[in-house]
């Protein structure tokens, strides 16, 4: 039980340092969240072809493999819950992290392929991952619903049980309404601003709480 709680406490902390690595990659380091014309989008593929791979592995496939870890260590801890709740809870955090690997090999495995076609045909492969990155998105990328159910049933559980801070809890709630809200269009941005950001704060808390605790 303590290995386990040690292990979904790693898992949390890694969770909340992924997101912050991505933001960084994203907004920081490649600007890519702000360029809209395919082409120029394709160039920063190219020239930055290993920053991607290695910041898509780990904020999608490595932080799916921890995820895994997480939501059974939390559904040891809150087993004792409502058991329609966290047995729920449980099954959407292990859907979410399916998706997050086929969402992220999706960009990898594309972005080879984009990358081998653009010396050919720039034009065509600026097309092709047009096309790529929107699958992309639908499968994992475009809204955090699946991540908003689970973060909300989890802190739902765990509120029943008064195993977490009341706050941390509270935070879970906030975050995991705007994760199911994202799916809104017109709150679609802003929903999926405020679930990442404060995502962060709740993995990091969860993760230094279950450490101590383990």
């Amino acid at each position: 039980m303590k290995n386990i709680q040690k292990w979904g406490g790693i898992s949390a902390l890694y969770a909340g340092a992924a997101y912050i690595m991505g933001m960084l990659f994203f907004l920081v380091i490649v600007d890519y969240m702000n360029v809209t014309d395919p082409m120029e989008k394709l160039n920063l593929i190219v020239n930055n072809h290993a920053g991607f791979y290695a910041i898509t592995m780990i904020i999608y496939v490595f932080f799916a493999v921890f995820l895994v870890l997480l939501s059974l260590a939390l559904y040891e801890r809150l087993k004792e819950a409502t058991p329609l709740v966290i047995q729920t809870a449980t099954v959407f955090g292990l859907i979410w992290a399916t998706i997050l690997i086929a969402s992220g090999m999706i960009f990898n495995i594309g972005m080879e392929k984009v990358i081998d076609l653009f010396g050919k045909d720039p034009v065509q492969a600026a097309t092709v991952w047009m096309a790529i990155e929107a699958v992309h998105e639908g499968v994992g990328g475009g809204n955090e619903i699946v991540g908003g159910i689970w973060i909300l049933l989890i802190s739902i559980a765990a509120l029943q049980l008064k195993t977490f801070p009341r706050a941390l809890n509270i935070l879970g709630i906030l975050v995991g309404a705007a994760g199911i809200l994202s799916i809104i269009p017109p709150l679609g941005i802003i929903a999926v601003m405020i679930f990442g950001l404060f995502q962060i704060i709740w993995f990091i808390w969860l993760g230094i709480f279950l450490l101590r605790r383990s």
